[in-house]
């Protein structure tokens, strides 16, 4: 069964727990009602909601992340549940003690992966820069570990090819880094959630360390999704007005967040993202566990996305 994104953004709302359902009650309007097992991410982006801790205990306990939001509109926190699976111990303990040439053959994969998106975003019929093939050689440039820094250069090339010269991607940056941050903080969000799922802990990575980052596992296997979301945000800023004002909207909030039912193949099965993210996880976990040695990344077409923006009137 495919989890629900619950987006408490526009209204300030209160939520409890009864009878193992979430309640989101708002003011004027009719109590909304969630069975908790349904949840896969809860989604906090407005400063004056109020909720019970039983809320947050049951979402855990039915395996669901919780991502909290500051006055910015950026996260500051993830919640994730962590008994979900019973083998955690075992687990961890081996994620902890992977080897470093194993991490490095991993994150090959992982930057191989995100490069030939890039490349295929490109190439659909909206953009068709010549700077795809600059993008399809760099793939097989890319060494265990990434020493030369494919995946930097790959972004040089990329971001003014889709976006123009003038862009700069900036987690703090000018219209259209906010849109970008929020698709990239869903997918980050999903990403955890599969990854506690799996018996993993987010925290330990395969290539970022970052000790103030208690989701580098989540950052690293997050890089291939990243063009999915540019793709999504592109077809989004086209139905905006050059002189329009520019914000997230909930329109263009349900666009993005639209994407993790989005259907894309992994391992030569078709399906969608949210449930994909699982057997990603999984595949990572049979690596670690040398079962294996390659990693299974989702693949998807995102021709659609950049000319098709429905209900993202922002």
């Amino acid at each position: 069964m495919i989890k629900r994104t619950i987006d408490i953004s526009s209204t300030p709302a209160r939520m409890r727990i009864e009878n193992d359902q979430l309640v989101i009650t708002r003011e004027g309007l009719e109590d909304r009602t969630i069975p908790a097992e349904d949840i896969g991410i809860l989604l906090i982006d407005q400063q004056r909601t109020v909720y019970t801790h039983a809320v947050l205990v049951r979402l855990m306990e039915r395996g669901a992340c919780v991502v909290l939001c500051d006055e910015k509109h950026l996260p500051c926190g993830l919640l994730l549940p962590m008994d979900a699976n019973e083998l955690l111990t075992q687990r961890l303990r081996k994620q902890i003690d992977v080897s470093r040439p194993k991490e490095k053959r991993l994150w090959q994969q992982v930057v191989r992966a995100k490069i030939a998106a890039q490349a295929a975003n490109l190439e659909v019929p909206t953009i068709r820069s010549a700077d795809a093939g600059k993008l399809r050689v760099l793939i097989d440039s890319v060494a265990s570990g990434d020493p030369g820094n494919a995946e930097g250069q790959a972004a040089r090339i990329y971001w003014p090819a889709l976006l123009g010269e003038g862009f700069r991607r900036a987690r703090g940056g000018a219209w259209p880094n906010p849109i970008l941050n929020y698709g990239y903080m869903v997918m980050r969000a999903s990403v955890a959630r599969a990854i506690a799922g799996a018996g993993l802990h987010p925290s330990f990575g395969i290539h970022h360390h970052n000790r103030g980052n208690a989701f580098c596992l989540a950052d690293d296997l997050i890089e291939p999704l990243r063009p999915l979301v540019d793709a999504a945000v592109f077809g989004i800023m086209a139905a905006v007005p050059a002189e329009g004002e520019h914000a997230v909207t909930p329109a263009a909030k349900q666009v993005l967040l639209g994407l993790l039912a989005r259907d894309v193949e992994l391992a030569g099965q078709s399906g969608p993202l949210m449930v994909q993210l699982h057997r990603m996880a999984a595949s990572l976990w049979d690596c670690y566990a040398g079962q294996r040695e390659t990693l299974d990344l989702p693949t998807y077409n995102t021709a659609d996305l950049f000319t098709e923006a429905p209900n993202a009137d922002v």
